[in-house]
């Protein structure tokens, strides 16, 4: 049901550096096909500053994490068709052999399983807008409160109610730092986010955070880094909520409707900043997870 590769059970076992990375940005974050390249920047960036990338994903009904150039084209050439899989999900994923790209709630599922402790990503999932008439948190947030993993990412994702998440991610006791930012980045943009309780501006200084997080039994942190470039995908981001409602799209199925307009909207920019952001966020995880594995 579970395994590791070679190469990342032996790092886990030795107490090096292991990055984890999602697989539903290979299979839904990307127009078809485009995901592979993303993937396969991300863990580049994961090796060159010395850790071991652990891409997660569910296929033939094993969950696993290490996964080959072949099996993230798989992915990638699924698109669509492959299963969303947070944390509810793996388990149905896994019984019926159905191929599953885990979020990253599901991510942190098996980083909590195999004992890996950051993981990279764009953003989080979080409070959705229009809460008080639709109820709707993402499943990360529930993960990463019961994980002890640190999150790099750009923030949570700007197409929901960001302050809400936030204020949700301090019940749940789920630090939130920023790197060398005192704002939350809104994924797409640097500027216009809430406060920041604390910020960090070396890797050491986050490591530094983790490890007293963790000393006193918490689980999850996220780090959030700004993108090196900023779009304003404000106005774009209603009108495609707006039709999302109208069609009735609701639960995991808004972020990719989401995406896509951006996408198709901004001409491709946002697929470029989105693919920049990824591999930034996924070599910050890797340099904070090479300062914590030495002074651990």
């Amino acid at each position: 049901m579970i395994e590791l590769s070679a190469e990342v059970a032996a790092a886990v076992e030795a107490g090096r550096a292991v990055v984890a990375l999602e697989t539903t940005l290979v299979a839904h974050g990307f127009p078809q096909g485009e995901g592979l390249g993303v993937a396969l920047s991300a863990e580049a960036r994961v090796r060159d500053a010395g850790a071991v990338p652990a891409t997660v994903g569910v296929i033939d009904g094993v969950v696993r994490a290490g996964l080959s150039a072949e099996e993230l084209e798989r992915f990638a050439d699924a698109g669509e068709s492959a299963r969303k899989a947070g944390p509810r999900d793996l388990a149905v994923c896994v019984a019926d052999g159905s191929l599953g790209a885990t979020t990253v709630g599901g991510t942190l599922v098996m980083c909590e399983v195999a004992g890996i402790r950051f993981l990279g990503t764009g953003g989080i999932g979080g409070v959705h807008r229009g809460f008080a008439e639709r109820p709707d948190v993402s499943a990360d947030l529930g993960a990463l409160a019961r994980a002890p993993v640190l999150v790099a990412a750009s923030g949570v994702k700007s197409l929901l109610d960001v302050p809400a998440t936030l204020e949700l991610l301090e019940t749940l006791g789920v630090p939130v730092l920023g790197w060398q930012t005192e704002t939350l980045p809104l994924f797409y943009a640097a500027e216009g986010g809430p406060r920041l309780p604390a910020s960090v501006a070396t890797a050491s200084e986050a490591a530094a955070v983790a490890r007293a997080h963790w000393s006193l039994r918490r689980a999850g942190l996220l780090l959030a880094q700004a993108p090196a470039e900023s779009l304003d995908v404000e106005p774009l981001i209603e009108a495609a909520l707006a039709a999302a409602s109208g069609q009735e799209i609701t639960g995991q199925a808004v972020t990719p409707f989401v995406l896509a307009h951006i996408h198709r909207e901004t001409g491709g920019e946002s697929v470029r900043i989105n693919k920049q952001l990824i591999a930034h966020n996924a070599g910050l995880a890797a340099e904070v997870a090479v300062a914590y594995s030495q002074r651990s």
